[in-house]
Parts: structure tokens; C-alpha cells; sequence
């Protein structure tokens, strides 16, 4: 049996998170998935308000990820849901710019392997954020700040010969703003499921670092 190696494991990992974001409100993924996508449970229509009551489950109109109450939420869940939008919006930016570029096979397989992970958690945590009630205004004023432009424009303008280390440093500082970002809503969240997203989003994030940092 062929052995698995640290970039397999990480993107295996990677991809089951995301596949994973959208069903923590339901708890649909509780563990390893057992049965085929058909074979899953299908999530009930939205309410024609697009909302759901407070401590219940629905679906927004994307199909992505469940809505939640506002009041089921707290203000800080909201915040953090928010500036993790704004953060994962850069991460793709990031990747996307790259990835056309990139030569190194690893460091492309882990690239995608992000893409795919924070393509749906956006999806997931977009679905999530309330859009009327208290913690709506908090939601619309914090999507600032995730990433610093001119990380983009290094990377833009970098040589080809250059971009792959470009990247990993550009994308490395940014995933570990993330990882600390989540650590920290870990401690002070309040909705358990939104806490559950955050310790996937350390792990997964952290160990990113971890690769992009010892790639030569």
C-alpha cells in the first residue's frame, strides 16, 4: 500500500473541512462521510423569507450551509463569521492570481486543495451570516482589513521565476492570520457550531503554514 505523505494527508483533510462547512449547523458531519453524496440527507427548502426561526435549521437560497437565527447567534459569532468571509474572499484572490503560474506540483496541489476548502466555507459562512435583525450591522462592517494590497501587487508583479516563493510567503502570512483569528473565537464563541467551524479553520490553516513554511 502505497504510503501517504504529509501534502496527501493535509489535502484530504483540506477537503473534507469544506465539505464538511456546510453541514455543521445540521451536524451532518459528525464524522468520516459513510455514504455516497446521493445517499445523503437533503436539506429542507428555505422558508420564503429566506430566514429561519430561532434555534431551528434552514437552507439559504444558495443551497450552501444552513442560515441560523440572529438571535441564535451571538454578536461576536457574527463578527467572526464576517471577517472570516473577508479573509477567505482574499484567500481566493490569492490563490486565484497564482495558479496559473505556480510550477512546483506540490505547492499547486495544495493551492487547489485551498481553493476548493475556502470556495466552500465562503459559500457556508455567507449562508450563515444573518441579514436582518441585531447582528446584520455587524455583519456589513467588518469585511475590511483582510489582507494587505500590496501582498497582491508582490505577487502580481513577480517573476515567474519567483512566484512560487512569492506565494508561499504571501499565502502563509495570510492563512496565519487566519489560524489566529480562529484560535482566539475558539475561546470567547458562543454558538457551538460557529466554534466547531473555527477549530477546523486552526487546524486546517495552521498545518498550511506548516507546509508552506518548510517547502524550500
Amino acid at each position: 500500500m502505497p504510503r501517504r505523505t504529509p501534502l496527501s494527508s493535509l489535502v484530504s483533510a483540506l477537503l473534507l473541512s469544506g465539505a464538511c462547512a456546510g453541514s455543521l449547523l445540521t451536524g451532518a458531519c459528525a464524522g468520516p462521510p459513510t455514504a455516497s453524496p446521493s445517499a445523503l440527507p437533503q436539506p429542507a427548502p428555505a422558508s420564503p423569507a429566506g430566514s429561519v426561526a430561532a434555534g431551528s435549521t434552514g437552507v439559504g437560497s444558495t443551497g450552501v450551509g444552513s442560515a441560523v437565527g440572529a438571535d441564535a447567534m451571538s454578536g461576536i459569532d457574527v463578527v467572526f463569521l464576517s471577517t472570516m468571509v473577508g479573509h477567505s474572499e482574499r484567500t481566493l484572490q490569492i490563490v486565484r492570481l497564482a495558479r496559473d503560474r505556480v510550477r512546483d506540483d506540490a505547492l499547486r496541489t495544495l493551492a487547489a486543495a485551498v481553493e476548493a476548502t475556502e470556495a466552500d466555507e465562503l459559500a457556508a459562512m455567507r449562508g450563515w451570516l444573518p441579514t436582518t435583525g441585531p447582528g446584520a450591522s455587524a455583519a456589513a462592517h467588518h469585511h475590511d482589513g483582510h489582507g494587505d494590497d500590496a501582498a497582491l501587487d508582490r505577487l502580481r508583479t513577480a517573476p515567474d521565476a519567483d512566484v512560487d516563493r512569492v506565494l508561499r510567503e504571501v499565502l502563509a502570512d495570510h492563512q496565519r492570520s487566519a489560524a489566529d483569528l480562529a484560535r482566539s473565537h475558539v475561546g470567547v464563541g458562543r454558538n457551538d457550531r460557529v466554534r466547531d467551524l473555527a477549530r477546523r479553520i486552526e487546524q486546517s490553516r495552521t498545518a498550511e503554514v506548516e507546509l508552506l513554511r518548510g517547502t524550500p
